[in-house]
């Protein structure tokens, strides 16, 4: 299998608009070819989804999860009509995003755009330490993977659903862009806030 690189993925979704992980997961899927890649996101209908991205989200809800009266979640997810705000399958996801992001107190951002950068510089730096007793032809590799993987458990879009069983490993991201395919609007997670007691 070949390797897929960040300029890979940033090709295609250049190309498609489809989001990152569901790039990353269709060029894995294809072994690094991108034609195959861009049937498969438009076989998902997650290229159709993307066509979507720049319309105006200004409907949409937020829902809550609180659990034993210790921990709350609040999330804002939005949507181009109000109809679509009220779709039972949309409220839904919403809710089961608030108990997701409950379950995930790591999570700190909603985007790979939205973490601080502070936070990716100081993650690259331990990671950088770490790698120094390794060749240093792989060195970049080493630190790009574990910086990958922080991103993985920080960032709300690229989580796999706490809820696997019910959701089959998918991420944020992919059940975002099965709904926006069904409902045909461009849905964004907007917001969330994480409240726990003594925190």
């Amino acid at each position: 299998m070949s390797a897929i690189t960040a300029s890979d993925v940033k090709a295609l979704r250049d190309r498609t608009g489809a989001g990152m992980m569901a790039c990353k997961n269709a060029l894995a899927e294809s072994d690094g070819d991108i034609e195959q890649a861009v049937e498969l996101l438009r076989a998902r209908g997650e290229a159709q989804a993307a066509k979507r991205a720049g319309n105006e989200a200004s409907e949409g809800t937020i829902q809550s999860y609180i659990h034993n009266g210790q921990l709350g979640v609040l999330v804002e997810v939005d949507c181009e009509t109000d109809f679509v705000s009220r779709n039972d399958a949309f409220v839904a996801f919403a809710k089961d995003l608030a108990l997701h992001i409950a379950g995930s107190p790591l999570t700190l951002a909603v985007s790979d755009d939205d973490v601080p950068a502070d936070d990716v510089e100081r993650e690259k730096r331990i990671y950088v330490e770490q790698a120094a007793d390794r060749p240093e032809n792989v060195r970049e590799k080493v630190v790009d993977g574990k910086l990958n993987a922080w991103l993985d458990d920080v960032v709300l879009l690229r989580q796999k659903h706490i809820r696997e069983d019910k959701y089959e490993g998918k991420t944020i991201e992919e059940l975002r862009a099965k709904l926006a395919s069904e409902t045909g609007e461009n849905v964004v997670i907007r917001r969330f806030a994480r409240f726990a007691v003594g925190n």
